[in-house]
């Protein structure tokens, strides 16, 4: 069975990450990249187990390096998985993919009560074959689509 690290920049998102985290099941490892939180970020965090990598300190430079397992999950930290993205990712598990292959999602972010669609966007890659900096890794032309969605709450 493949393996699967969630990647999740955060910066004073205490209020909802412990929401994203809840929804990560499928993921085998939480990293938690932090950007100099001064709220409860780091306790919640820490709560689900999650490894925190701190970018004041230069030896996290590169998260995608400090990862343990090659296949990475990027979710910003006010994004939860729908209950359909979660069983496709379990299923994804049990699959055989190669590392060439990359896999969008479709996100969709609550306005005003109603659930809005933001397109697709890249989300699952193998880091032996792809390599990104900042929050979320680019969009891939060439992607495979998992069922079900992100869902993108507003940052309170």
């Amino acid at each position: 069975m493949l393996r699967l690290t969630a990647l999740i920049h955060t910066q004073d998102d205490g209020v909802g990450l412990g929401r994203t985290l809840e929804s990560l099941r499928p993921c085998d490892e939480f990293l938690v990249v932090d950007h100099g939180s001064r709220d409860d970020t780091l306790l919640v965090a820490r709560e689900y187990g999650a490894r925190i990598l701190q970018l004041a300190d230069r030896r996290d430079a590169d998260p995608l390096a400090r990862a343990q397992h090659d296949w990475i999950l990027a979710v910003l930290p006010t994004e939860t998985l729908s209950e359909g993205l979660e069983a496709s990712l379990f299923e994804w598990k049990l699959g055989a993919h190669s590392p060439d292959e990359a896999f969008s999602v479709e996100t969709h972010e609550e306005q005003a009560g109603k659930w809005v669609s933001a397109g697709l966007s890249t989300r699952l890659l193998n880091r032996a074959r792809e390599s990104w900096s900042g929050t979320l890794p680019p969009a891939r032309e060439r992607s495979s689509i998992l069922e079900g969605a992100l869902l993108r709450f507003p940052r309170r």
